[in-house]
Order: structure tokens, then sequence, then C-alpha cells
């Protein structure tokens, strides 16, 4: 049975360089587990991104990606989603939740790139940052997948984790970011976002974590926080790790998962 080293430690405080080098042993455990590690959301292009990204706010991503096929139909450049009409917008939306609010971001960001980018997304985060519905994680989301331009997006899953791995205590997302840059270079940054948040969706879950299923319980300091037996937690993986579908309905060459079922978007 797996036994976190870090607990082994006993009393005594664990240094800030031994945390970086379990931190780093980490994402490199990770990155063999998940060498196909990717964005969970279909896109063809950076506008595809941005829209889908402020689309998974408060959604899952599965949902986001049975509902943009017939968006981008309607609506393939930000010119086109720029005239759009709200309530029609807000229909196609309606889906993800938050669609009155979504939609708005949508028209606004749309006619911002439209007015003031020519018609294309920003590749930097400064300008990013200025469009609506668009902050930071938006903005790394966009940039590290789209432009290559490494960022650490925290969200909701890579902030459990990392306070969970005890690599940082800061709530803030800002402030998450910032402590965790501080750890990785800047060429881990992007990778580094996927495979942790991988890992948050398919094992080290928020209510119940699959510690008996985990590659990296031996450098968890919360193992047994969740159920340790390996039987029992083999039965708690999701996605590919569980032999179910994952959530992008085109993934990439390399997923070892089955496609996402298109199926309708409000089911």
């Amino acid at each position: 049975m797996a036994e976190s080293k870090v607990k082994k430690a006993g009393a005594k405080p664990e240094s800030h360089l031994a945390m970086v080098r379990r931190a780093r042993r980490i994402n490199r455990e990770l990155a063999e587990v998940y060498p196909y590690a990717h964005p969970e959301l279909d896109f063809r292009n950076p506008f595809e991104l941005l829209v889908a990204t402020v689309l998974s706010a408060q959604t899952t991503d599965l949902r986001v990606n049975q509902t943009t096929p017939a968006l981008f139909a309607a609506y393939p450049t930000p010119e086109d989603m720029a005239q759009a009409v709200p309530e029609a917008l807000e229909e196609i939306i309606r889906p993800t939740g938050f669609f009155r609010a979504k939609a708005k971001s949508l028209l606004g960001l749309s006619q911002a790139l439209r007015d003031n980018f020519g018609g294309e997304v920003p590749g930097r985060i400064e300008d990013l940052v200025t469009l609506p519905g668009v902050g930071r994680k938006t903005a790394n989301v966009v940039l590290g997948n789209a432009f290559g331009v490494p960022g650490i997006t925290v969200d909701t899953h890579f902030g459990r984790l990392v306070r969970r791995w005890k690599w940082t205590e800061q709530e803030d997302p800002e402030k998450v970011e910032a402590e965790i840059c501080a750890i990785f270079p800047k060429s881990e940054w992007t990778m580094l976002s996927h495979r942790v948040v991988f890992h948050g969706r398919r094992i080290c879950h928020s209510r119940k974590p699959a510690c008996g299923a985990c590659p990296i319980a031996p450098l968890c300091p919360a193992y047994g926080e969740g159920e340790t037996d390996p039987e029992k937690a083999a039965k708690l993986l999701k996605y590919e790790k569980g032999g179910q579908p994952g959530q992008r309905l085109s993934p990439p060459p390399d997923y070892p998962g089955l496609p996402a079922r298109p199926g309708p978007a409000g089911m």
C-alpha cells in the first residue's frame, strides 16, 4: 500500500527546496502518466479557443464541445459574432449555463476584436485581458494553446491540487499563478497546467480522491484523504483511466481514450 513520503518525515516541516524538488518530481511523474495531456476544449483556431474558454465557466468542457459546433457554424468569425442578434446567440449557448452573461461577453469580445484588433485574436496577455469576459485564466489558456506562449492556467482543479500538494497556500488565482511559476521553468508552464488538470479530473477528485490508484501517492502529503484500497479506488477513476470517453468530440490523434459522444447539447 502506498504511503506518503512527506508524511513519513514526521513533524519536521518540509523546506522550500525540498518542496520544489518534490513538485518537480510530481511534474515528471505526471508527464509519464499523461503524455497526451491537452486542452479538453475542441477548437480549430485562436478565436474558437477564446470563445470556448469563455463558455467553459461553470460548466463542463464536454457541454461546451457539444454546443460550439452549432455556434461556429452560425458565427465563424469575430465579425460574424459581433453582429449576432443577442437572443439568437443566447439560444445557441443556453446549454452552457449563465447564457445571458456569456452572450454579453461574446458579443463584447467579438466587437472589440473587430474594432480594435482587425478581427484577429491578439497574442499578448496585456491585450487579451482588455476583452470583455476575459481574465488571466482565459488569456493563459489561449496564449499557451493557440500561440505557444507559456502560461499557468489556474482553474478550480489546478488550484485545488497545488494546495493539496502543499505547493502553495494561496487562494487567489493570481497569487497561485505567481508562486507556481516560480517553482517551474517557463517551458513547463503550459503542459504542467494540462497535466495537473488531467490528474484532478481523472484521479485526484475533489470529494473522494482515488488515492489507492494514484501514481504519485508516495509524493503526496494528502495521501489518505481519499479511498486507499486499490480495488475500490480503481472504481473511482474517470475518463480514459476508467475506460470511459473523454470530453472532446475531436481529440488529438494520440489520445488513448474514446471521443466524447456528440449527443444533444442540452443533454
